[in-house]
């Protein structure tokens, strides 16, 4: 076991990795997309796009951060919040969220606010979803996996999506070269799925981030004209389907808790509340 040193909070690299690991593992469903990170590309900055923050206790690591277009604590107890926090501050807002476990993300905003604030928005409570059952209703044997040569088909319902979804258009700012080239990642990986009916996106959703043992899904859409019709219980019943088939054990998503229509969506797929997620948008 390496030893962090005295510094309170400590940038980690490849050699933390198998204990890194370890701290994500515990909680595969809560730290899916850190973990998925973590096991594409290890733990070196440049590779991570990101830094990975460690804070120690009795000399072993106890407690992470991501720190990167989203600021996310793992496993982090108040005095790691507070490390985590002050490392953040020192080094000024460079994400566009804060992200995690409710009371973590609330006792870091809580610090942070004064500096970083005002937020753009804040999602207080956002239940962590997820399923290891094949779903109890009937899939959409329509929706399959999105092709590359459709990319122009599916990316107008993607920027549909996160707009509504987050309250900015993922053009602003780099004209959407990020965004184009996440989304075209995705599709290339085989993690997008749609019902595109004679070149219109019914239904899509993607699969963002994947480890051994869990899988996460973003981005649920249907157009707004054809909501209420049984399109996304059925399109995400073939989504878990094929998850479960193809890509983790566990499929898991979270959404806001006010979003009562989808909520109930994802229970009728099989999908049970296991923890609740916060967000602070900039």
């Amino acid at each position: 076991m390496r030893m962090l040193g005295s510094l309170p909070v400590r940038v980690l690299d490849d050699r933390h990795r198998d204990e890194v690991m370890a701290i994500l593992d515990a909680d595969p469903v809560a730290n899916v997309f850190v973990s998925s990170r973590v096991h594409a590309v290890g733990l070196d900055p440049g590779r991570l796009g990101a830094q990975m923050w460690g804070y120690p206790r009795d000399g072993r690591l106890a407690s992470l951060c991501y720190a990167g277009a989203n600021l996310i604590p793992v496993a982090a107890d108040s005095d790691a919040v507070r490390a985590f926090a002050e490392r953040a501050q020192a080094q000024g807002r460079r994400c566009s969220s804060i992200v995690g476990p409710r009371d973590a993300v609330r006792e870091l905003w809580e610090i942070l606010e004064p500096y970083w604030g005002p937020a753009r928005a804040i999602r207080s409570a956002q239940p962590v979803m997820a399923t290891s059952a094949v779903p109890p209703v009937t899939a959409d044997r329509h929706v399959r996996r999105v092709r590359m040569d459709e990319f122009d088909v599916i990316y107008p319902a993607c920027v549909a999506m996160f707009t509504e979804e987050v309250g900015v258009s993922p053009n602003a700012g780099d004209g959407g070269v990020l965004y184009r080239a996440r989304v075209a990642e995705l599709i290339r990986a085989g993690r997008a799925f749609a019902r595109i009916d004679d070149g219109r996106v019914l239904f899509k959703a993607e699969v963002g981030a994947v480890t051994p043992y869990a899988c996460q899904v973003q981005g649920v859409w249907v157009p707004p004209d054809q909501r209420g019709q049984g399109l996304s219980v059925a399109g995400m019943a073939a989504l878990v389907e094929e998850s479960l088939r193809s890509i983790a054990p566990t499929v898991s998503l979270y959404v806001n808790d006010f979003n009562a229509r989808a909520r109930a969506t994802y229970r009728r797929v099989g999908f049970d509340e296991i923890d609740t997620f916060m967000s602070v948008l900039f």
